[in-house]
């Protein structure tokens, strides 16, 4: 019973990790994760979303508005990047993209890939935002 309960929590915070990462604390994170395990999966689910939540919540910071409207005004590559795999938030990217760094702020990069830009920590190439 407890193993079914703590699965749907984990499915349900997997569907909501999306937003979550939009989260800018802890608090937030937490928050969330608990909401959605309560729904899921009563007081046990509270408790494991809640914890799952607040990682998630820790996990990626949103970058800074001019990082955002740096990458979101920055030209487009003359040739398009196309590649098989979902852009997920908090995922890598393939090592076949090229990120380019941004300029006034080191800690991020950006790409366009698949018609989408995205935000990227250079280190790891983890997408810490996908910009509409």
């Amino acid at each position: 019973m407890i193993t079914k309960l703590f699965l749907g929590a984990v499915t349900a915070v997997s569907v909501i990790a999306g937003g979550a990462f939009a989260q800018s604390s802890t608090v937030n994170g937490a928050a969330g994760g608990a909401v959605t395990g309560a729904i899921v999966g009563g007081p046990v689910g509270a408790a494991v979303g809640g914890v799952a939540g607040a990682v998630v919540g820790t996990a990626i910071d949103p970058p800074p508005e001019k990082v955002v409207t740096y990458v979101r005004e920055a030209p487009a590559p003359s040739a398009k990047v196309v590649v098989k795999e979902k852009v997920v938030v908090g995922q890598p990217l393939p090592e076949t993209v090229v990120v380019t760094p941004v300029p006034e702020n080191p800690k991020y990069s950006y790409a366009i890939v698949n018609d989408e830009r995205v935000i990227v920590e250079p280190s790891s190439r983890k997408v810490i935002q996908v910009i509409n």
